[in-house]
Order: structure tokens, then sequence, then C-alpha cells
């Protein structure tokens, strides 16, 4: 009985100490990774909100009051029927090539309208299928310096269609503008994804954001320079970023307006945050590459921390991510990569913007509605990771990086790639397809191939491809499962930006967009089967004006079932 109580005193003594030493190398480690956080400069998550200093402000909406109420109070004015409706082009003074017709009909009618194309498949059609006696429509799809044909029908619930055609000029492209040169080569456009109201959007490192039709014209544009950020959200509006005025050197407002350039919403950010993307650049941005919209309505924002150009010894940039109240323009939440990933990397020599780290280079966020997931793409790790947006625990891990040399902690989340599948170099765009399930992702992106950190050295500079990914969720393996583009060889390699979508027919919209050292921009549309079925070039865009990234959205996406590329 003796020696069962004293070996029971030692087991309980042993524990004891093996807990007490676990909880304090728990400890240690705990307290020395944020010691060499602090050593390293990383800052509190509230500074970071402190420095980007994010609100709403109402400057273009406080501008457009007096149209919004003039076309109000035109819509109430039984004077304006559709024989002799009430037209204004570019009714916001921010989009000359839409146009507002606003009239009434006797009775509760249902409003179809076409810009009539000036070839095969260019025609701009939609039908708002609410039953009103007040109607406000846009019009949008206009050509440039033209006398547009623009066809509207009232139906009546009865079926009684009565229609209205109207002429509508427009005014010259301004000339920045007029003089970048479109060259489709190829638009087999009965294989496009073009739908009956869908434009090709060229979302552009600076200056402004256009669209074009299948025969290159430009259809839509905004006055306003914008940069990177170019979305559809859910309510049809578009999320974009913007300056002051086209002569402010910093991006530091988004805008949230439609395609007639009513303004609805504008986010305010400090300017003490601002970096560059390039160091050639002579511009300066806030939210530099990415914003996406989560199920909430707020927005998710990639973003600098804002020690860079302070005064701290060690400053970085493009690393941070922020979720932005849609209803307040204050930050509610913010994930600092530097606190999640190894500290070897934001430590080690990298590339840098002026004074600060470039050691991630995030450019681009997916959020997975079905498991509250995000993927995250940094260009300067050679990486695309899986983490839950909730609980920032990992779910994959897609790098070049020698899976011995992660923390332990990590090692089981990197995926081993099967057969030739490889490694990506500097890769943008990296979402997740439709035809995910929960035991395989499938991931889409496009990869640069230019081996910066941890990308396939053997093969980089050699091509540039757009590519799918199958990755087996339980074995951690990924397969590549579709690419084009290795094809092109040198001529499509493409070292930064550029951008790969999936459309509705299945198609994919590839965004070469830094061709020959950025003085050209190629926009293939590709079949699942390889074949280019539309292949645009454009050149002489002006200093950065290159192409980031290329979309395929609906000019009505609210009248639309299938709007836009998938994101």
């Amino acid at each position: 009985m003796f020696r069962i109580k004293k070996s029971t005193k030692i087991i309980a003594a042993v524990l004891t100490a093996v807990v007490v030493i676990g909880a304090g190398v728990g400890l240690w480690w705990k307290f020395s990774t944020k010691a060499k956080q602090i050593q390293a400069g990383v800052i509190s998550d509230e500074q970071i909100k402190k420095n980007l200093d994010s609100k709403l402000i109402r400057t273009r909406q406080n501008k457009q009051k007096v149209a919004v109420k003039k076309y109000q109070a035109v819509a109430a004015d039984n004077r304006y029927t559709l024989t002799n409706p009430y037209v204004k082009v570019d009714p916001y003074g921010r989009s000359p090539l839409a146009a507002l017709a606003i009239f009434q009909t006797p009775e509760a009618s249902k409003i179809s309208l076409t810009v009539v194309g000036k070839t095969k498949k260019t025609s701009i059609s939609t039908t708002d299928k609410t039953y009103s006696k007040q109607h406000t429509i846009s019009i949008l799809g206009l050509y440039a310096d033209y006398n547009n044909t623009v066809k509207i029908t009232a139906t009546t619930k009865s079926g009684e269609k009565t229609t209205k055609t109207l002429h509508i000029k427009t005014a010259v492209l301004p000339s920045n503008l007029a003089s970048v040169k479109v060259n489709v080569k190829t638009a087999t456009k009965t294989k496009m994804a073009i739908g009956d109201n869908k434009l090709t959007f060229v979302v552009r490192t600076t200056k402004q954001p256009f669209a074009i039709d299948a025969d290159g014209a430009i259809r839509w544009f905004s006055t306003d320079y914008s940069q990177h950020v170019f979305k559809q959200l859910a309510n049809g509006h578009i999320l974009r970023l913007a300056k002051k005025n086209n002569d402010a050197l910093i991006y530091n407002e988004m805008l949230e307006e439609d395609y007639t350039g009513r303004v609805y919403k504008e986010y305010h950010f400090g300017t003490s945050a601002a970096d560059k993307n390039m160091d050639t650049d002579a511009e300066y941005t806030l939210i530099h590459h990415e914003a996406i919209e989560l199920p909430n309505h707020n927005i998710l924002a990639t973003v600098s921390d804002g020690t860079s150009g302070g005064k701290t010894k060690n400053q970085y940039v493009e690393d941070t991510i922020v979720e932005i109240s849609h209803k307040t323009g204050q930050i509610v939440k913010v994930i600092d990569l530097k606190k999640i990933l190894p500290t070897s990397m934001y430590t080690a020599k990298t590339l840098m913007h002026g004074k600060g780290k470039d050691w991630f280079h995030m450019n681009s966020l997916y959020y997975q509605k079905s498991t509250g997931d995000l993927v995250i793409s940094g260009r300067h790790q050679d990486m695309v990771f899986k983490m839950n947006y909730k609980t920032l625990d990992f779910k994959w891990i897609y790098c070049g990086k020698k899976k011995s040399t992660w923390p332990k902690s990590l090692q089981k989340y990197v995926l081993t790639p099967t057969g030739n599948t490889g490694y990506t170099g500097g890769q943008h765009a990296a979402i997740l397809l439709p035809n995910t399930t929960k035991k395989t992702d499938v991931l889409a992106l496009f990869n640069n191939n230019v081996a910066i950190t941890n990308g396939q050295k053997s093969t980089s500079k050699q091509y540039s491809e757009a590519a799918v990914y199958k990755i087996n969720l339980k074995q951690k393996k990924i397969t590549k499962a579709w690419q084009n583009g290795k094809d092109q060889g040198k001529s499509h390699f493409s070292q930064v930006i550029c951008s790969n979508r999936l459309m509705t027919n299945g198609n994919f919209l590839i965004d070469y967009g830094y061709l020959q050292e950025g003085k050209v921009s190629n926009i293939q549309e590709v079949t699942k089967s390889g074949q280019r079925v539309f292949s645009v070039y454009f050149s002489n865009l002006g200093n950065n004006g290159y192409v980031y990234r290329a979309e395929r959205f609906s000019l009505y996406p609210n009248n639309s079932r299938d709007s836009q590329t998938y994101e």
C-alpha cells in the first residue's frame, strides 16, 4: 500500500513538472515570437487602423444632389411620355457614353431597350421586368462621336407594346483615350461569352477604366481615373478606386457607383499609409491591388500597414488585410500577415518599395462563402494559401518553399505537386471555381512564371500561363488540370499584373497585361479545348496605363442572371 502511494506521488510530481515545463515552453515560444515581431517593427492592429484613417465622406454625392433632385422631379412630371421622353447624355458628368431616359406610361409597363450596334452581336439589349408607370431608364453602351440609334419598348401586362426610337449624339473620346490603339486580331462572336449586354472591361493600373465590344469599339468609360480595383457588387453597382481628382497623386478614395456615373458611397483614407506599386510609379495608392465584397457587404481590401514612410526602423508594404464597414467606412478587422506567417519571411532580405519591405506583395483575395475561408496570393513569396477568415487557421499552402523549412505547425498544410505540376512564380488573381467540392478545391490563377523567392527557377521567364489546379484536401496534393499560354512562349511572358477569369459559358478570359515591358497588353478569350476565340491587343496606353485585369461584365447586372466573370 505504501509503495502504491509513493509511486502515485512520483507520477503526479512528474506530470506536474511536464505540465509546468510545457506551459513554460509555450509561454517562451509565444513571447519569443512576440518579441521577434516587436523587434522587427510589427505594429498593433489599432495602430494600423489609425494609420489608414478610413471613413465615409459625401463630396461627390453632395455635388450630385442637384442632378438627382432634378431627375426625380422629371420622373414625376407627366408631360414626359414614351413618345416625348426626357433624355440626358452623361447625366452625372462622369460617364459620357451613358444617358438617362425618363418618362411615364398610361399603364404599368415593363421596359426593353436596345442600343443598336454597328455590326452583328454588338447591340446592347436588356429588359427591366418590373412593371411601373414611372420610368427612369439607364441607356448604356453608346458609341462615342456617333448618332446612336436606341429603341425603347414599353409592354403592358396584357402584352400591348409601344416602341419609340431615339437618336442620341455623343461627344468624341478624350484625347488620351482616343489615342489608345485597340487591335482585334480574332473575334469568333458566336463562341464568346458576350450575351445581350456584356462588354470586356479594361481594368487599368491608372487612367480611365473603359470597356469594349467584340469589335474593339469603346462603349463605356469613366472620366475619373481609377486603379486596380473595379468590381461589380451584389446590388449591381461598381466598386472602384479613385483619386480626389485626376491630377492628384494618391489613390485614397474608393467609390460605389453605377454605370451612369452616379455615386452612392465614398470611402476615404488618410494619405500617410500610401505607397507606390512600383518604384517607377508617379502615383501612390492606399488599396494597392484588391478589394472584394463580403457576404455582409463589408469590403475586404489589401493595404499596407502604414509603416512605410514613417520613422520606424523597419517599414513594410502590401502585407495587410482590412475589413471596412459598408455602414461607417471604418475598419472593423485587421489581418497583418506578419503575425501569422513565419518571421523569417519578412525579416529576410527582400524586394523593396522605397524604404518599405515588399516581402509578400499581396495581390488577390477570394472569399469562399460556403466555408468562410480566404484564398490569398502573395507575388513575392510565389505563394497562394487558404485560411479561415474567422479563426485564421490554415487549410493549405501552395509554395515552392521546402516543406522542411516551414515551422512544424505549418508543415502539414504544405501541398505536394503531382506529376509535372510544379510551382507558380509571381502569380496573380487566385480564386476557387464553382466546381469546388468538400473534398477538392479547384483553384484558378494566372501564373506569371517569374521565380522571385520560392518559384520554379527552371522555367522562370520562359512563358506565362492561365492555369487551373485541383487540390485534394485530405491528401494535401495539388495537380494542374488545365493551362493555356505556354505555347506562346516568351512573346507572352508577363512579369507583373494579369488575370484569369472563368466566364458563364466555360471559357476563360485571360489578360496578358504587361507585354514588351508594359508597352502592350493582350486580352484573350479561350475555350476549355484551348481555342482562342477572342484576342485584342492594346498599345499606346500612356504612362503605366496598362491592363491590370480583364473582366467581362454585364452593363445591366440586375436584369441579367449571369452578369459577370466568376470572382
